[in-house]
């Protein structure tokens, strides 16, 4: 009975600690859906703008001029990152679901590791 208890407590700190986990994925997903949104809005207005339209960067207190060039390659970086860290965190989710699925079909700890449940 103890150990049956035990095993239990286990599966449930398992399966807190998955959600918790899951949750900062989430957030950190949405995250940079907002910033993909803020930087895809900045390049469409990059693209509105005359070749030699002034481009200025908030820096602290300050603005400073920026070369269009360096700002346009600037979003663009910031975009293929995020493009890249949310693709990342999609696969991750995939990978994470399917683990927690087969754990649970199989009756084992959700780190698959452990033997059967008892």
């Amino acid at each position: 009975m103890a150990d049956e208890q035990k095993e239990l407590q286990a599966l449930s700190d398992d399966y807190q600690n998955l959600q918790t986990e899951l949750q900062s994925t989430v957030q950190a997903r949405q995250k940079l859906g907002a910033q993909e949104e803020e930087n895809k809005g900045v390049q469409k207005e990059f693209t509105k703008l005359a070749d030699d339209a002034g481009i200025y960067k908030l820096v602290g207190p300050v603005l400073l001029k920026q070369d269009n060039v360096e700002a346009t390659m600037a979003v663009d970086g910031r975009l293929d990152y995020i493009t890249k860290e949310m693709s990342a965190i999609v696969r991750y989710l995939r990978v994470s679901a399917v683990s927690a699925k087969y754990c649970q079909k199989t009756g084992r700890r959700p780190d698959c590791r452990n033997s059967e449940a008892k």
